[in-house]
């Protein structure tokens, strides 16, 4: 069963048992799904949906440092809540020095020996890591073997 249809099914679990956070939550990253699908004009793969996730995930911490900056307390546990729903569908995270491991090997591939060759190394990284880590965090390792 593909993300999608694991997001579906338990969007109606959530329905049933009146979990109201969980429903927002998974609704939310599917119409996400669906509006890119139509973006995209086909269905989408796996690394697509799971790119989707992540740029959910990445707007509740956005979310979460604005309640910050506008004293609202208040909203920032809801947003803490979708961010751990929504990471349950991630595969499991890279450790530091699995991304490192990972990192040294594209950046012998491409040969790289400058951080100017920073983009030709993280164009051959990004899809090997398929939502196991951030582009913020392949990025910052990248950086810092190329220095």
């Amino acid at each position: 069963m593909d993300i999608k249809s694991t997001l579906q099914s338990d969007l109606q679990d959530a329905i049933r048992h009146g979990e109201g956070t969980r429903k927002s939550t998974l609704r939310m990253v599917l119409t996400a799904i669906k509006l890119a699908e139509v973006e995209k004009g086909a269905k989408m793969d796996e690394t697509a949906y799971l790119a989707v996730i992540q740029k959910e995930i990445k707007a509740c911490h956005e979310a979460i440092a604005d309640a910050e900056k506008a004293n609202r307390p208040e909203l920032i546990p809801q947003a803490e809540e979708e961010i751990v729903i929504l990471q349950g569908y991630l595969p499991a995270a890279l450790s530091p020095a699995e991304l490192e491991n990972m990192a040294n090997i594209a950046i012998t591939e491409v040969g790289a020996t400058s951080i100017r060759e920073m983009g030709q190394v993280m164009k051959v990284l990004m899809p090997r890591l398929q939502g196991r880590a951030t582009g913020d965090q392949a990025s910052q390792m990248v950086r810092k073997l190329l220095q």
